[in-house]
């Protein structure tokens, strides 16, 4: 394939959307990035509004193509990622009759534990793939059900927020098997809905979008929603797949055993498989990304999020000016005073748990913590502890991964966390591997835009576009680093075991102390 054809990613992700148009050696002819926010109506809610993230794709479509400089008839075709687990509820027209609850929500932890109790839940999860967790569409239904009895019967459809977006462009409702198999509603090897998950929640396959292929396409129903947004009217967009799966493609690990650790607002560490392989003790996912190939692994709820806080809670008018406060420059800072402590930050650990936790521990009452604080112990040790704790969240869901499929052969680093020269060197480390850094850090964007040329027979499958992912650096660890490292996981896994009663406990205690507070 020739480098001269242009095609469109389009990520709508938890806290923006991207659109990418690329050239196939993964080169960025222009990018767009429209942000939103997450709304926070009660304690433990994280919801937004689909018409928001409605006009931010068009936004940002809009102003990618016209930043490119491309001709829109040169532009071959558009494909969609989107974040997982997403849910509103819709009437018969499309119009929304809820917000969009995305994956951090925890309002439905009740539901949740209800269900872990039953016989049906491990089958549920060894069926689907999903782990039984606050974050999936299954959780949110039942507590729809239970919370919101009347939209629950009133509602003609509940759908994910790339279904609403598809639906406001194209007339219809219908999901891809990647975004769908993220539901906990979806049987990973028939690729069918459930009936028997449907029935426990009290819903059919009618309250659902018909389920479709990943490569399935549809070109713009009108020439002037084409013009609207700059391209060409026979352009046609394809509805692609989840994020996960689609950074496994974007950074070159879609038809092979490479290990994938993106870590952005979260974290996650994923492999690509020829079948669907679920867990027994129920610590992994596992999603469609295509007919014949899925991806495993683990993600957890706090990544980069914990950095933010940190930030915005514990640096108020501690670092210089408010200038450096309202740019990225205080993140550098606070990077910059991390590396002037050892690894290991001293002894002193961070629990990075604020919003819970995901893999491999799906526990959504966990809180963050930082434990065995001396006098010795500076600000330095503080924040690179945050970063340590951070790493070895994800390290956890290694250790998982590789009892199901075997050691890492290569691991390749994607997300906001990879521009970190620091915080690689502490993934190498812990890992006790090279960790890989492709050249391009919208992983997600390019994986839509690689499916969309497979949908419109540009390219024939994943292992062509493995090749173009190109390694900016490679991170090499240091063996005496991993040894301080190996002790401190250790610890980290057993304060976790012991803190488990008691988290339970105080986020109770905290959900009962909170619910008469005003919101930030």
């Amino acid at each position: 394939m020739t480098n001269d054809i242009a095609m469109l990613g389009i990520d709508i992700g938890t806290t923006s959307t991207k659109s990418v148009i690329f050239r196939t050696n993964g080169s960025v002819l222009a990018s767009s990035e429209i942000s939103y926010p997450t709304l926070s109506p009660q304690p433990a809610w994280s919801e937004q509004d689909p018409d928001v993230i409605l006009n931010a794709v068009k936004q940002s479509i809009t102003q990618a193509v016209a930043s490119s400089g491309v001709s829109p008839t040169s532009i071959a075709s558009a494909g969609f990622s989107a974040a997982m687990h997403s849910l509103l509820a819709v009437s018969k027209e499309g119009k929304p009759l809820s917000k969009s609850i995305i994956w951090s929500d925890n309002r439905s932890s009740e539901q949740v534990d209800t269900l872990k109790a039953t016989v049906e839940a491990k089958g549920f999860y060894l069926r689907t793939g999903t782990p039984i967790h606050t974050m999936s569409p299954l959780a949110k239904l039942l507590w729809f059900k239970q919370h919101s009895s009347g939209l629950f019967t009133q509602a003609d459809k509940f759908i994910s927020i790339k279904e609403y977006v598809w639906f406001h462009l194209f007339g219809e409702f219908v999901v891809d098997h990647s975004i769908a198999s993220a539901s906990g509603l979806m049987n990973l090897r028939e690729q069918q809905w459930d009936q028997e998950i449907l029935h426990y929640i009290g819903i059919t396959t009618d309250t659902l979008s018909e389920l479709v292929p990943v490569t399935y396409k549809k070109v713009l129903p009108s020439e002037s929603i084409a013009h609207e947004l700059g391209l060409s009217p026979s352009m046609p967009f394809v509805i692609g797949a989840s994020d996960g799966t689609l950074a496994n493609v974007g950074v070159g690990a879609g038809s092979s055993d490479k290990t994938v650790i993106t870590i952005g607002t979260s974290g996650a560490v994923r492999r690509t498989v020829t079948e669907p392989v679920t867990d027994p003790n129920q610590r992994t996912f596992c999603y469609a990304l295509s007919d014949n190939k899925w991806v495993i692994g683990g993600a957890t709820n706090n990544g980069g999020n914990a950095l933010r806080w940190y930030r915005d809670e514990w640096s108020k008018g501690q670092f210089a000016t408010d200038e450096m406060q309202n740019k990225g420059e205080l993140y550098e800072y606070l990077l910059s005073l991390a590396e002037k402590s050892p690894a290991g930050a001293q002894g002193l650990l961070f629990m990075p748990f604020l919003n819970g936790e995901r893999a491999p521990y799906w526990n959504p009452s966990a809180r963050g913590a930082y434990v065995g604080i001396g006098n010795h112990h500076t600000q330095n040790d503080f924040i690179r502890s945050l970063l340590e704790g951070v790493i070895f969240s994800v390290y956890s869901v290694g250790i998982a991964l590789k009892e199901l499929s075997g050691p890492f052969t290569e691991i390749r680093a994607s997300g906001g966390f990879a521009r970190s020269p620091l915080w690689l060197q502490i993934l190498a480390d812990v890992f006790n591997k090279e960790i890989h850094v492709p050249s391009s850090y919208h992983a997600s964007a390019f994986g839509a835009a690689i499916i969309s040329l497979i949908a419109t027979g540009h390219l024939d499958s994943f292992v062509e576009s493995d090749s173009w992912t190109t390694i900016d650096k490679v991170y090499t660890h240091q063996a005496n680093n991993h040894e301080t490292y190996q002790r401190l996981h250790e610890f980290y896994a057993e304060i976790y075991q012991s803190l488990e009663t008691p988290f339970s406990k105080l986020a109770a205690f905290q959900k009962e102390y909170t619910s008469h507070l005003p919101l930030k």
